[in-house]
């Protein structure tokens, strides 16, 4: 009878270790799938970032094109309107 208490015993102390050792490795896996769930989240946000720079310059480019030509157009039809 003693003897099997004992067994009992030490096998319901390796599970509970084990437990703690699966616990702490599930712990380590979350901590690390967070870490690169925010370095991608910075990574895209980075490029989002870029990426709407790049836009605005363009578009400001383009504004500035379209701009100098209606002046250029306006000149046109001033000189013209003149003669």
């Amino acid at each position: 009878m003693k003897k099997t208490l004992l067994a009992l015993a030490f096998v319901g102390a390796l599970m509970v270790s084990c437990k703690e050792k699966t616990e702490e490795k599930m712990d380590e896996a979350a901590d690390a799938a967070a870490t690169e769930m925010t370095q991608a989240v910075d990574s895209a946000a980075a490029d989002m970032g870029a990426a709407v720079d790049s836009a605005a310059a363009k578009t400001g480019e383009a504004v500035e094109a379209g701009a100098a030509k209606v002046e250029a157009a306006a000149k046109e039809m001033k000189e013209e309107a003149k003669h």
